[in-house]
């Protein structure tokens, strides 16, 4: 039997957390307090060495389903 999760992704493709969330909403919510990190220099910086501003942040963030077998 299988289930499905959610996962964040950051704007390089990373999981911003260890483990995937239970559910969407779970998901969400800790991505916008993820955002909340970045709050004192005011933008998130990739890998690439582009500034993504805080206010577009979140819609830069991928959620995507993990199926997970039991």
């Amino acid at each position: 039997m299988t289930s499905i999760m959610y996962d964040v992704l950051s704007p390089d493709g990373f999981p911003i957390s260890l483990a995937p969330f239970k559910t969407k909403r779970a998901a969400v919510k800790y991505a916008l307090q993820w955002c909340k990190r970045f709050e004192q220099q005011g933008y998130y910086s990739t890998s690439r060495r582009e500034k993504i501003p805080l206010e577009d942040l979140p819609e830069n963030l991928d959620l995507v389903p993990v199926t997970m077998a039991e």
